[in-house]
This record gives structure tokens, sequence and C-alpha cells, in this order.
């Protein structure tokens, strides 16, 4: 007698090994004979009860039928007609012991096998045994069914078995749940006498790799998420996948990673560098424009090693980068017939801080202008602070003697033909600081800005709302405060306090003189779009220009070189550095001296449609990638996420 265990629409033989699902067994075994016959007698089955008991009496064949309820019409006796004996739980089939075992194995073999193929498509190479929990953990015993296999040393193939055991494998989780595999493995005998492995392990193509705990779906799916998320948030995110690991074995599984091939550079190459430790340690990130993927990371950021890097892979044509000298020579030297093109950006910034030297020069026509009524409604805070005006010279605060301190030395070691990059050393600056400290003749050119060494309070912004609101009886704190809210402050009711309490004397607080636009208020009106400058702003433009003529010229350059930048009329470069040298701009001169250096890079980048876009954007993703890893990632560990995690 075969006992089938049905449980719902579920049917197993123990007798056989096996178990298949009802509905299953009835669509396979509904094209036997008998069925057909007892189909045409009108034998038919409808749904009452969801478990049944039957004894099928056949002499050479088994048919079970099941699903969630099926009863039967006919309870005739005879051979080959179903009676049903009515319970719950168990269906006993009487039939000749060998043939049900044959066509359950049968049956049941081939439903297990697609679904194997399909949930777990990478164990189709082993067979599965069995399927059993421990713990909170699925085990699945299996088998490997290879008869030959390859020696990995010398390639030779062999059949000749030596011995066999068992391998544990962490899978991916199933349903929630840790899988574990045990795998029976072959160990063969190598047929070359002269190979150096006398024995060898075989390897399931798909599943196993030398010396692996892992399969080959769950390393993949541990790399994934290491290159997403690090170490520490990636050994968070892996075990609630029902995967634990710990933070050294994900990046152990980066680090081990290939690098992606690369034979030869793209055609356009965009070049940058980023900070490992910001102001000291640099690297260059090298990217394909055309896909906007990084293609290489570099230790350091100069020209020998860029030129090194680009002699290895030629086919580059066209270099997208700042105004970097030393990656102007690298490119020059390792891939002479490339095309540089400088980035429009970085040239827009360039001529913004010319703008902004030239406007700090003839600062004081901006004492005499002064800020108009605001048009603005009462809900809005007033465009600037009304403080009292400080000049430069007044200021004896400590950024400003240092600033002084600083000016005098750098100019004293100027006079004594001391390079930048000498004085950097000697005083222990940045060569950028001493560009800009020698550039200047005045230390107060550098003191312009209220924001050098003085934060101004953000209730300033709101002083002329606060004055007005007073003056209209408003003198409570709370709700000046909560009035200020709406407006867009974000500090606390005390600070608001604090504020208005020398007004509450009894005296009304003085009215304030108007301050006048700040140099990076002017510098604005100059490098914005025209369109985009209010009334307020536009007029007052108009009498800085209308006062000085130099500044006037500088509005007329600056906006041609804005129309040649968007436009890309970079034909037009020759002749609006000759229309500035024309000009008393000192600053500009300096600017278009610059540009004469690198003025065939400049002219494709007003030319051309490439820019260091992308590039600036993988930087700003660098950055993050770094803080996932608290900075404390070192540069091969760096390197593998930015060019493997996309």
């Amino acid at each position: 007698m075969c006992t089938l265990r049905y449980s719902t629409t579920w049917l197993s033989c123990p007798a056989a090994g096996w178990g298949t699902s009802l509905p299953e067994v009835l669509a396979l075994t509904s094209g036997h004979p008998v069925v057909r016959e007892g189909l045409a007698r009108g034998d038919r089955w409808t749904g009452s009860r969801p478990r049944f008991r039957c004894v099928l009496l056949l002499p050479f064949t088994l048919l079970a039928f099941g699903s969630f309820g099926l009863s039967t019409a006919s309870e005739k006796t005879g051979s080959g007609t179903l009676f049903v004996i009515g319970s719950i739980g168990w269906i006993t089939v009487r039939v000749f012991r060998p043939v049900a075992a044959s066509l359950l194995t049968s049956i049941c073999s081939v439903l297990i096998k697609e679904l194997v193929a399909v949930l777990f498509p990478h164990l189709g190479g082993v067979c599965v045994e069995q399927v059993f929990r421990s713990g909170t953990t699925v085990r699945i015993r299996a088998r490997s069914g290879t008869v030959e296999a390859a020696c990995p040393a010398c390639g030779t193939p062999s059949r000749r078995v030596h011995s066999h055991y068992e391998r544990r494998l962490s899978d991916t989780a199933v349903g929630g749940q840790e899988v574990l595999l045990h795998l029976r493995v072959h160990r063969f005998f190598c047929r070359t006498p002269t190979c150096a492995k006398a024995t060898f392990a075989e390897q399931v193509p798909g599943l196993t790799v030398r010396y692996g705990r892992r399969s080959i779906r769950a390393a993949r799916a541990l790399q994934a998420i290491a290159l997403a998320l690090g170490g520490r948030a990636g050994a968070r995110l892996a075990s609630r996948l029902a995967a634990s690991v710990s933070r050294m074995t994900l990046i152990r599984l980066m680090r081990a990673l290939p690098d992606p091939p690369l034979e030869s550079g793209p055609r356009v190459l965009g070049v940058d560098d980023f900070a490992l430790r910001r102001g000291h340690t640099y690297g260059t990130i090298l990217i394909d424009i055309s896909t906007s993927t990084v293609v290489d990371v570099l230790a350091d950021r100069t020209a020998d090693t860029l030129a090194t890097w680009l002699r290895a892979h030629p086919g580059v044509e066209i270099v997208c980068r700042d105004r970097a000298g030393a990656y102007a020579e690298g490119i020059a030297r390792g891939a002479p017939h490339a095309t540089q093109v400088a980035d429009r950006w970085h040239l827009w910034r360039n001529l913004g801080e010319a703008v902004e030297r030239t406007v700090t020069r003839h600062r004081d026509h901006l004492q005499a202008l002064t800020a108009t009524p605001s048009t603005r409604t009462d809900t809005s805070p007033p465009a600037a602070p009304s403080v009292p005006p400080h000049s430069p010279a007044d200021r004896q605060d400590r950024i400003a003697a240092r600033t002084r301190e600083r000016h005098t030395a750098v100019h004293a070691l100027l006079e004594q033909g001391q390079g930048l990059r000498e004085i950097a050393r000697l005083l222990s600056l940045g060569r950028n600081t001493v560009r800009r400290f020698a550039r200047v003749t005045s230390p107060e050119d550098l003191l312009v800005h209220n924001g050098t060494g003085r934060r101004p309070k953000n209730l300033e912004i709101h002083d002329s709302y606060l004055r007005k609101r007073w003056a209209e009886g408003c003198t409570n704190a709370e709700l000046l405060h909560q009035e200020l809210q709406a407006l867009g402050y974000r500090g606390g009711s005390a600070t608001v306090r604090q504020y208005v309490r020398p007004w509450r004397d009894g005296t009304p607080p003085a009215p304030t003189s108007t301050r006048p636009p700040t140099v990076r208020q002017a510098t604005g009106w100059f490098l914005r779009n025209p369109a985009h400058l209010d009334p307020d702003e536009h007029r007052q433009l108009q009498a800085l220009t209308a006062a000085c003529p130099q500044l006037a010229a500088l509005q007329l350059h600056v906006r041609q070189f804005a129309e040649m930048m968007t436009h890309r009329h970079g034909h037009n470069l020759e002749t609006w550095m000759n229309a500035v040298l024309g000009d008393d701009l000192p600053e500009l001169h300096s600017f278009v001296t610059g540009l004469r250096r690198d003025q065939d890079a400049v002219t494709a980048g007003l030319t051309l449609p490439y820019s260091s876009g992308p590039v600036e954007g993988h930087v700003n993703r660098t950055k993050m990638l770094k803080r996932q890893m608290y900075g404390r990632a070192n540069l091969d560990l760096l390197r593998k996420r930015m060019l493997l995690s996309h």
C-alpha cells in the first residue's frame, strides 16, 4: 500500500520521497483512458468538502484527484470505481506499490525540477536531496552529479574520483530566512603526471568558487550592497536581509572585485581633482564625458601622472579640464594631438573674481548710492541690513590686524625678489592666499567685505521692519518674533527680546542711515543677467556706471563675454581681449593675460558643446562616498566604489 499525505493542495508520497501539487496531478492524469471513460459515463466532481479520503483500485495505474474540495456523485463499487470513504486529513490509495511509486516519482520529479529551475536557477547543476529547517535557517542538502571535471592547473579532464566531501555555502535568503547549502562534491585525481596538483576539487558552474564560503549569487548580492552603502551601513542592511555579515567582510568583498577593463581611453575625457584630505592631499578623477562614467582614479594631480596615463590609454581626442596648469601640461605631454577644452564655468568664475577686484578698487562710488524705499510688500524683509557703514580703515579687530601683517610680510618678500611659491613656504600660507595679497596694493582692499571677520546678526536684515512695528506701538517681543518667523526668521524669541531691550527706555529708537550697497552686491549686478535685476538694482547699477567710466566699460565687457559664452562664439575671443586691453581696467588685463596663456583651450571651451559639468557631478558624488565611510577610507577602497558603484 502506498500512503499519500494530503495537506490543503499538496500531495506527498513518503515511499517515493517526493511531493507535488494535487491540481498538478489532476492535470497530468486527466488524459488517462480510465479518467476519460469515467467522464464519459457522467461522473462529475463538485466542490463540497476541503478534504476527502478515497480508495482507488486500479490494476496497473494510479489516479489521484484532489483540490480544495472534490466529491463524487458516483458511489458505485467494482473494479476501477471510485469509493468515497469520507474523512479529513489522509488520502489512502491502495494500488500496486511499484506502479504507484514509479508514477509518482516521474510526475513529482518533473514538477520539482521545474520549481527548482524557476526559483533556484543556480541549483540547476546539482541534485537536491532534502530541504529542512534548523532553527531560523533553511538548509538544503544537495549533491553534485558531475562525472568528469577539468584540472584547474593544467586543464586536463578527469573521471577518476579520489573522494567526496561536504561544503557549506551561504546562499541568498528565501522568505526572509537565511539559507545554508550542504553540498556534497567530488575530488578527482589529475591524470597528468607532471601537474603540480595530484588531486583537485570540482567546482559547480554558477554556484561555487575555490575557497568560497558563499554561493556566487550571495556574494554578488553582498558586493552590490557594499558598493552602494559601504561597510557599516551595508552590514546593517544585510542583517535585515537575513544574510548577517560584518563590515570588514563587505570591505574585503569590495577590494576583491576586479577593476573594469579599459584598453583605450574614451574619445572625450573629463579631468578634475578631488580632495582626499582637503588642503593637503588631492587625487585626480577621469570621466568619460559621453557616458558620464568614471574611467579611472589617479593618486595625485601632477602632470607626470596624467601624462603617463594618457600614453598608456591612447584614443583620447578631446579633454575637458579646469584652468589648472598641471593638467594642461600633462595633457600636452601625454596626448599632444588632443583638443583641450577649458570649462566655461571656471572661465566665468575667473571673470567674476576680476570684476570683484575692479569694483573693490572703485568702491568709493558705492558710498554715493542709497537704496530707494523697498517696493516689496510688508510681508517681505528688507533686502539689506540697516546698520551704519564701516570703513575698512576703521577696522581694528583681530582679523583686520592679521590681514595687515600678512600683507606687509608678503610685499616685503616680493621686493626681495622672492616668488609666490617660496613666499608661501616661508609664511606657511597657501599659494592662492599669497597671490591674493600680492595682487592688492593696500590691505584695506581685502577688508571691504563686512563678512570678513564679522558675522552680522540675523535680525539686522529685519531692523527696518522691527522699527516700523515698534513705531506703530507693537512692543511685545513674542508677537514680533511670530511676525518675523512668517518673514523667514529662524532665530529664537530670546534674541528678539534682547534686540529690542534698549528701545524700552521710553525714547523711540533713532532712525539709522541707509546702508550703501556692498562690493559683493555691486559685483552681482555686473555678473547677473540684466533681465533678472529688480528695478531698484537696475537703477543703482545705472547710477554707478554713470558716475565711473571704468565701471561702465566693465559692464560692457562683461555682457559681451557673457553673450560670447552663452552662444558659443569663441571666434570673437581675440576681438574681445583687444577691446579689454584698450581700456583702463588692470584687473581685467590680468584676466586677459591668463586667457592668452591658455587661448586655444579657452577658444575651444567657448566654441565646443563639451564642459566639465559631468566631472563636477562625480566630484560631489565622491564627497558623498567619503562621508559614507566617515572620511577614513583608503584610496584603494574609495577608488573601487568610485569605479564600480553606479
